[in-house]
């Protein structure tokens, strides 16, 4: 596949943000496959360690400066979606992928969002786990498959617009559209992936969504009752900031260039290379 030129531009030309909590482990053992991969791809790059106020004593910040990655770092643990809106603005890539700490997708997964953005210039591209040609092999715990059943379906049904795998570990953006979102996003736990697709939608974005192939999970935090709950919750804190204006654009942004209609490209599957 085809990837961006980067010998004309001066700036990063990809930016992954990995949201952390507690997470030096993991970032030790998988971070050294993905920065590998990186290397071997060809595009000029950074990777974000945004610790979320990891009580690890330093040790997150010593993974990432031996790792040679960038840290960013916050004194109190906010929540999911205050780490990765604070590693997102940080950023400096021209396209900008967040994910989580054990980097659960396969890697070339990152090649075919940057194709979308840079070549198709999507604004937004997500995974989306209930595809056909995803491969998501994890068996959870009854209670939790029916709690995510059921949540996805509120979701999809009255606030993201037909869009039913909002949680989905892997979103990439053009550096434009991030700096667009996370800077009016309010959301701070887990509901933020919500949010994203709400304003994104508002905005008439054009959307790609696209297969994943699980690699491994070792880092899902969630819990069940309590976050299922809270979840619930900013979803109607989100139609709040709605009407109360907070999601009014602070930036312009620039429209695709394809010009086909959203919908039709939106259902599109898989990748075809040039």
């Amino acid at each position: 596949m085809r990837l961006p030129e980067t010998g004309s531009r001066s700036r990063i030309t990809l930016s992954i943000v990995l949201p952390s909590y507690g997470d030096a482990e993991l970032l030790g053992r998988h971070v050294p496959l993905l920065l590998s991969y990186l290397d071997g791809v060809g595009v000029s790059h950074e990777v974000i360690i945004s610790d979320d106020g990891s009580k690890d004593g330093g040790r997150t910040q010593r993974i990432a400066r031996e790792l040679g990655c960038r840290y960013v770092g916050c004194s109190t643990n906010q929540g999911k979606g205050a780490a990765v809106r604070r590693g997102m603005l940080a950023a400096t890539g021209l396209y900008r992928i967040f994910t989580d700490a054990d980097i659960p997708y396969e890697l070339d997964t990152i090649e075919r969002f940057l194709w979308y953005l840079d070549f198709k210039e999507f604004h937004f591209v997500a995974g989306d786990r209930t595809l056909e040609e995803s491969d998501y092999f994890v068996q959870l715990p009854f209670v939790r498959r029916l709690g995510s059943h059921i949540y996805s379906f509120i979701v999809g049904r009255f606030v993201a617009g037909g869009w039913f795998d909002t949680q989905c570990g892997m979103k990439g953006f053009r550096a434009d559209v991030a700096e667009d979102l996370f800077r009016v996003g309010r959301i701070r736990r887990f509901a933020f992936d919500v949010e994203l697709f709400y304003i994104a939608l508002k905005r008439n974005y054009d959307i790609k969504r696209l297969p994943v192939r699980l690699r491994c999970q070792e880092g899902s935090s969630v819990r069940v009752i309590r976050d299922g709950l809270a979840m619930v919750r900013d979803l109607a804190v989100i139609r709040c900031h709605q009407f109360a204006g907070h999601y009014r654009s602070r930036m312009p942004v620039r429209p695709a260039i394809d010009q086909s209609p959203a919908s039709s490209r939106n259902s599109e599957v898989g990748v075809t290379a040039p």
